[in-house]
């Protein structure tokens, strides 16, 4: 510090907080009054700062201690795509951050509504056949590792570099979908969306690295193919600020890139442990002239090594230690305690910053009595089904009808409509309890007359898709249900023949009337 004490380090910064403020002595000199005298002094006058600093302690960012020492440096892992690559295919926590979102993702797949139940059987069959929830689930992995990644709808016939017209598109078009990483593209960053969800984007992909290239040479910098925007599925791992978005050509960040320093520390602890572990047991011997037989070398340096092998050799579980009767033998066990604490305090900082729960990462329950994770499974589901509805919902819509114009010819029907299957699954003992309350609560209420029996059959077709039910209740047996009369209310009508004892009292005849005709 150079001589720089503590009471000149406060006296400057007093100093120069107060130079230019009113009232203070070196400001004096420039605001006198009219009259000639100087201002009084203002002795609380005092720059405000924020935060807490304690000088004599030395606490708080603006002092000099260890913790103003610590800042923030970019560390643009998702530029280095050699590296992401190596850790992808080194570390299997890498591939369970990236993988696990991907798969959770796409492997409940969507529940589709619609009137068209034959067709729906023909167009899932086209879904499978053209592997579109795999192809969804690369996407996602390679928009995660990368920062991202375009899906991009394969039509034959029609040019890619051109908008997309649904209307446009013939039985049998649509191929599937072809899935590139950002490095197999080249955005047009002053070709860019100009209205829209997506202003700003680019407008244009060109395919610099394709599969289909089995060209040795490099490819041209312009692209092999133009992509028009409308055409592709894009996903990004994560979003970032506008003017960081741009030094990424307009792409996203990788997931990886926040807990490096989170992943890098964890394998450095466990690897440090798990070679503790051949240190488990030092044995200890102390020989007599040890440093001399060491310097002297020749034929006591022999012995001495041949002394130490056979003694390695003959001490076994039922050997002993033979050993000369001025040297000492002693062992040393470590400790492991604290290691499993320190490594599980690693695993949750990992998982935290993954956003993925202990017990899917690694496989491990956390710790603490009763705890069985099921709270944290259920927080994660519901940031998967976040993460659909804001990606994966507008490009499926898309998708869909891209779809079923190939295989039908024709746009979607009106009733069209999807849903994320939850992720969250009841065992059958919960499901049969739910769908028998459901299912007995439509039936009293249409028994009670609250409910149509046209009603009640929609309203046990609608617990079909949770419950597997009720399938067979078919739109024409609605629409018959809705033909037939309503039933006559139950009312036992009044016997002429009864005494005057045995009739009821009647407090409505028109009522009775109505019924005697």
């Amino acid at each position: 510090m150079g001589g720089f004490t503590l009471s000149q380090k406060i006296n400057d910064v007093h100093h120069k907080d107060n130079k230019d403020l009113p009232g203070s002595p070196q400001s004096s000199k420039n605001h006198s009054d009219s009259s000639g005298k100087p201002p009084i002094k203002n002795q609380m006058s005092r720059l405000t700062l924020d935060g807490f600093d304690n000088f004599i302690s030395r606490l708080g960012l603006n002092n000099d201690n260890t913790l103003s020492g610590g800042t923030y440096e970019y560390n643009l892992v998702t530029r280095n795509r050699v590296l992401l690559e190596a850790a992808y295919r080194g570390s299997w926590i890498v591939g369970q951050i990236v993988d696990s979102v991907a798969d959770d993702m796409t492997r409940a797949k969507t529940i589709i509504y619609t009137s068209a139940q034959d067709d729906l059987k023909i167009f899932n069959k086209m879904t499978t056949r053209l592997q579109i929830w795999r192809s969804l689930n690369t996407l996602i992995r390679w928009g995660r590792l990368y920062g991202g990644a375009l899906g991009v709808m394969q039509i034959e016939g029609q040019d890619p570099a051109t908008p997309l017209d649904v209307s446009t598109i013939g039985k049998g078009q649509f191929k599937g979908i072809a899935i590139y990483d950002r490095w197999m593209l080249n955005p047009r960053l002053f070709e860019v969306i100009t209205k829209g969800p997506n202003i700003g984007l680019p407008a244009f992909y060109d395919l610099v690295t394709s599969p289909l290239n089995s060209s040795t040479t490099a490819p041209p910098m312009t692209g092999e193919i133009t992509i028009h925007h409308t055409r592709c599925i894009r996903y990004i791992g994560i979003l970032l600020p506008f003017f960081q978005a741009i030094t990424e050509m307009m792409w996203g960040e990788s997931c990886l890139e926040r807990l490096w320093d989170r992943l890098i520390s964890f394998d450095n602890a466990s690897l440090s442990a798990f070679q503790l572990i051949d240190r488990a047991n030092l044995r200890t011997i102390g020989i007599d002239g040890y440093r001399q037989i060491v310097a002297s070398g020749g034929e006591a340096m022999e012995g001495l090594l041949s002394q130490i092998e056979t003694m390695r050799l003959l001490q076994v579980n039922e050997g002993l230690t033979i050993t000369d009767k001025e040297d000492t033998f002693q062992t040393t066990a470590y400790s492991f305690a604290g290691l499993s604490d320190m490594l599980l305090q690693g695993m949750q900082q990992l998982a935290g910053a993954a956003e993925i729960p202990l017990v899917r990462l690694f496989g491990q329950l956390p710790a603490g009595l009763g705890t069985s994770g099921e709270a944290d499974i259920r927080m994660y589901y519901d940031s998967i089904n976040a993460k659909q509805e804001s990606n994966l919902r507008d490009p499926l819509d898309t998708l869909y009808k891209v779809m079923w114009a190939s295989c039908f010819g024709k746009s979607l029907p009106d009733d069209f409509d999807f849903e994320f299957k939850s992720l969250w699954q009841m065992d059958e003992l919960d499901q049969a309890n739910i769908t028998k309350t459901n299912a007995e609560s439509i039936i009293a209420a249409h028994q009670d007359g609250l409910l149509s029996t046209p009603t009640a059959m929609k309203e046990l077709k609608d617990i079909s898709g949770e419950s597997g039910l009720f399938n067979n209740i078919s739109d024409l047996d609605i629409a018959e249900a809705e033909l037939e009369p309503p039933p006559l209310p139950d009312v036992t009508p009044i016997s002429e023949e009864k005494s005057e004892e045995e009739k009821e009292p009647v407090k409505d005849k028109k009522w009775i009337s109505w019924f005697k005709r």
